[in-house]
């Protein structure tokens, strides 16, 4: 189950010492999360990428690499959604991609990870894509973040707006310069908050299409205008910690590196079945390095199953901050981190679309319980009509089968029956619409092979 507040805050004493005493740093922890957008798992050169992002590398050689570490959804806002508050998308409010002409977004009683640290006296900073609201009210500036530089959505939405807090600064921004802008005032906000602590967001809005580069980096990486944007992405990432070491916060300032969902119409999925908008893994698998010197082991990779939704836990508790009254479904992850543990036993974790669940995951296996009919499927999230139940869920053993290409559920009826109970039990706790949504899709039962085997989609 996932850790209730009552559980988070009778650890809490213990945990508002771990940033000096247990972690034996010498300064308050800060915390710099760097978000791609459409990043595939297997895009950057350590797990197995064209591009050689040296930077990057050399970053996974300073800490560890994750290999089993998924989002709860295949898409831009539910998986920032989630990250930000350790709770599933489907819980929050956004269980679907938003939409400039959108007048919700994340729900205002949810507590974000910069609601916590900026309580616990953080500085906090924002830059890149937002995507869990347009209205001043869902904004970064009213969720925790002291400021925020970025386009509030995707690039391939219109107006292409910048903001500088609330304030548009730029009616329609060249794509091909942002990746220098937000490094450039990410780059500024350490220096200004280097004295500490800080919490720094930044989410790229690449590699997102439209795809963009500045003409440092047009051209030269020799794969196209997709590897040209990646390889900037790997120079900010690089010029970041530079910064970093420029002002000796190396060794007091978790980085995390990682994505939201799998490659869209570019881009790699390494050997994962899928991409995104799909819950096979090349959908929600997704690369993730963190380094804290001397705490977390250099070099070192964790095969431990994890989720993007564990950040905020594992953050929360690292630096003593509060969460709020609702229960996180992520969990702390740090035993993993440190390297005390291999793996760490956790509930069952779920797979939606938009409001409907498609698959759950216990430890090594992964059940496919519903999946959209090829005829109504679009890459248009919120266009998809018709969900069916599978007559015969497909069990994969992710130890031996990480692309999904042999279903066992007949070898293991048992587990199929123990991820299908749990499931039940779960999704009793969702909002209504979830569970609407799940009993909609069990009355459309279908046996057809056709069922999801949509083709690939082409690249532009």
């Amino acid at each position: 189950m996932g850790i209730t507040r009552r559980d988070f805050l009778f650890s809490s004493a213990a945990a508002a010492m771990l940033p000096k005493a247990a972690l034996g740093l010498e300064k308050p922890l800060n915390v710099v999360l760097v978000f791609c957008d459409d990043l595939g798992y297997g895009d950057i050169a350590v797990y197995g990428g064209a591009n050689p992002t040296p930077n990057v590398t050399k970053f996974a050689a300073e800490g560890m690499r994750f290999t089993n570490l998924d989002s709860a959804d295949p898409v831009c806002s539910p998986s920032r959604a989630s990250l930000l508050t350790g709770r599933y998308p489907t819980r929050v409010g956004v269980p679907r991609v938003l939409f400039p002409k959108d007048t919700g977004g994340l729900n205002l009683d949810e507590v974000t990870l910069a609601d916590m640290l900026k309580a616990k006296g953080y500085k906090t900073c924002a830059i890149g894509k937002w995507h869990l609201g347009i209205p001043e009210k869902y904004l970064p500036t009213s969720r925790g973040f002291d400021e925020y530089l970025g386009v509030p959505y995707s690039v391939d939405m219109e107006p292409r707006v910048l903001m500088d807090g609330t304030r548009v600064i730029e009616q329609e921004t060249d794509v091909d310069y942002l990746t220098q802008k937000y490094t450039k005032r990410s780059i500024d906000f350490i220096e200004r908050a280097k004295d500490g602590p800080f919490f720094l967001y930044l989410a790229h809005s690449m590699v997102h299409i439209p795809l963009g580069a500045s003409p440092a980096f047009k051209g030269k990486s020799g794969l196209g205008l997709y590897g040209d944007a990646l390889a900037e992405i790997d120079w900010s990432f690089g010029e970041i910690m530079k910064t970093l070491d420029r002002n000796g916060l190396r060794e007091n300032t978790l980085v995390i590196f990682t994505s939201d969902n799998g490659p869209w119409f570019q881009g790699s999925p390494g050997r994962l079945r899928g991409r995104k908008t799909d819950t096979y893994e090349g959908g929600v698998r997704e690369p993730f390095l963190a380094r804290l010197p001397g705490k977390i082991p250099a070099a070192s990779v964790c095969t431990g199953l994890a989720s993007l939704m564990d950040v905020t836990p594992t953050v929360a508790k690292l630096t003593g901050a509060h969460p709020g009254e609702k229960p996180f479904d992520g969990i702390d992850i740090w035993p993993l981190l440190s390297g005390e543990k291999k793996s760490i036993d956790r509930d069952v974790l779920l797979f939606f679309d938009n409001v409907n669940l498609q698959a759950a995951r216990w430890n090594r296996w992964k059940l496919h319980l519903t999946r959209y009919d090829q005829e109504s499927y679009s890459v248009i999230r919120g266009h998809r009509q018709t969900n069916y139940a599978l007559r015969n869920p497909e069990l994969y053993d992710m130890d031996r089968d990480v692309d999904e290409s042999y279903d066992v559920a007949p070898l293991h009826p048992d587990i199929v029956a123990k991820i299908s109970a749990r499931v039940t039990e779960l999704l009793a706790t969702f909002p209504t619409d979830v569970q609407q949504a799940w009993a909609e899709t069990n009355n459309r039962v279908n046996t057809e092979t056709r069922i999801g085997a949509r083709p690939r989609p082409a690249s532009n």
